[in-house]
């Protein structure tokens, strides 16, 4: 970026944001028609800014800012639509959602559907009675737009359709391979399959399922990375049970 970019009110949402200095902060941001990019917000950590309720996660914004090279900085920053207002496991699973957009989107990369697939998922994830729906199906709608679409409709390698009854362990960057067995950590029949992608989450049979399968595949994706959100759920959900449990045993 040789020379000085000037760009006004793009529509954007904060994915991160770390301190810089004294009173500034880098954010990191994913914008409608620049992609996923960096910039320094001077000032906006000091007790006098004017923006410091305005750049925060999940609040639709309106941004500002010059650049001349990969970090810009920003010149302004208004609110375009209410706060999500989410909170507990809701607000933990849209952090996930910023985890995997920092991980999988390369900088300066304009891809305006993942832009308003993200906008869905936090509407989505607002109010809603089933997040792990609502998880599931963005990250298969996100790895299909990122050309890691996951097959779930033929057997590797051929046009086969897949039968119902038939069991198949999914092979990453190939798709389900027919087996003979029911065990393993990425075997599931046919009508499993079908389940999931007909995102048919209202039954707690496919939901688990999908679950279990995208879990990997995020991760190979990701080169075996460890999301701290999903670290974070994890926890907590281990926690909840073993309360339960405790709860059970005292009764």
């Amino acid at each position: 970026m040789s020379t000085q970019r000037r760009v006004q009110l793009q529509p954007g949402y904060i994915l991160h944001h770390r301190p810089f200095r004294e009173t500034s902060q880098i954010l990191d941001i994913v914008t409608r028609d620049y992609g996923r990019i960096a910039l320094v917000a001077r000032g906006s950590r000091g007790s006098k800014s004017r923006l410091a309720g305005v750049l925060r996660p999940f609040l639709p914004l309106k941004l500002s800012w010059v650049a001349k090279s990969d970090l810009g900085t920003l010149t302004g920053a208004e609110a375009s639509g209410p706060p999500a207002g989410m909170r507990g496991d809701a607000m933990l699973s849209a952090f996930y959602v910023n985890e995997l957009l920092l991980n999988f989107l390369h900088r300066h990369d304009p891809q305006a559907e993942i832009f308003e697939l993200y906008a869905t998922a936090i509407s989505g994830l607002v109010g809603t009675e089933n997040i792990a729906a609502q998880l599931r199906s963005f990250e298969l709608e996100l790895l299909s737009l990122l050309g890691y679409g996951v097959n779930l409709d033929h057997v590797a390698g051929t046009r086969d359709a897949l039968v119902a009854k038939q069991n198949y362990e999914y092979r990453m960057e190939h798709g389900p391979v027919p087996i003979d067995r029911e065990e393993g950590a990425l075997v599931f029949s046919g009508a499993v399959l079908s389940g999931i992608a007909e995102r048919r989450f209202g039954q707690p049979d496919i939901l688990r399922a999908a679950n279990r399968l995208l879990r990997e595949i995020v991760s190979f994706h990701l080169g075996g990375k460890e999301l701290k959100s999903r670290k974070v759920l994890l926890e907590l959900h281990r926690g909840r049970i073993a309360a339960a449990d405790d709860q059970e045993i005292s009764k």
